[in-house]
């Protein structure tokens, strides 16, 4: 059955995936208190008149996407967790970077919404 919330969706993850996606889920929640949490891909995503934040549990890691494409800083420090097209990847054998993770969120939100602007 496919998870139709962020509660159902993290229920179904185990642990020590699910405590993740709960910090991540608070987080951007904070940043971002008027964005609407949904399911988009079959992933938890926030939206703000659009999705501008997914993230997912895998076997071996936390996925981060879309892609953060212009704000340069903050792409050359997310360079040891971005895979070929960008996507971060959290391995769960290492510490969660949840303040960076943030600053993903606002990033990806500012880039979404200059799309929006253009």
């Amino acid at each position: 059955m496919k998870s139709t919330t962020h509660d159902e969706y993290i229920a179904s993850i185990p642990e020590p995936a699910r405590q993740r996606l709960l910090d991540i889920q608070a987080c951007v929640g904070a940043l971002h208190p008027d964005a609407t949490r949904c399911i988009s891909y079959g992933m938890p995503a926030f939206r703000s008149r659009r999705v501008f934040f997914y993230f997912a549990a895998f076997k071996k890691h936390i996925g981060i996407y879309p892609p953060v494409m212009q704000d340069t800083a903050l792409i050359a420090e997310l360079a040891p967790w971005r895979g070929p097209k960008g996507n971060l990847s959290f391995p769960l054998d290492q510490p969660l970077p949840l303040d960076l993770i943030g600053r993903v969120a606002v990033a990806l939100r500012r880039q979404y919404d200059a799309r929006e602007k253009a």
